[in-house]
């Protein structure tokens, strides 16, 4: 099933220069990249993308995070796009990512992990309207 998804590069990938390369990753597997933007997130944006997260400890370090620097904001679609993506980023902590996955090929910690993928269709819909 054709599905969109959403995904951002975030500061560290920026950073280190490493957009292409994931870029490149979802094309190579068959990907399209339907609308990309390279922004930064406002502390709003941030609060109201990890608005499950706001109360817990860890949020307050996360804002700040995400807020430092610029991200690469996309939509990919594709077939199955949603799982195709998630598997290809690879477990949220680098430390637990399987080689070959984005994470597990340019991870360092589990704060600076390099990208964000929607975890199912509801929630890159709701992504997608939040940053496009």
């Amino acid at each position: 099933m054709i599905e969109k998804t959403f995904i951002f590069i975030k500061p560290d990938g920026v950073e280190r220069g490493l957009v292409g390369e994931v870029l490149r990753r979802f094309e190579q597997r068959g990907l399209t990249i339907s609308e990309l933007k390279k922004m930064t997130v406002s502390g709003d944006l941030s609060d109201k993308h990890y608005a499950e997260h706001i109360e817990k400890p860890f949020y307050a370090g996360l804002k700040e995070y995400v807020t430092s620097g610029p991200v690469v904001a996309a939509i990919i679609e594709g077939e199955n796009s949603v799982k195709a993506v998630r598997e290809m980023c690879g477990a949220t902590n680098p430390i637990e990512s399987a080689p070959g996955t984005i994470r597990g090929d340019f991870g360092l910690t589990l704060d600076a992990n390099i990208i964000h993928s929607s975890d199912g269709t509801e929630s890159a819909a709701r992504e997608i309207s939040n940053f496009f």
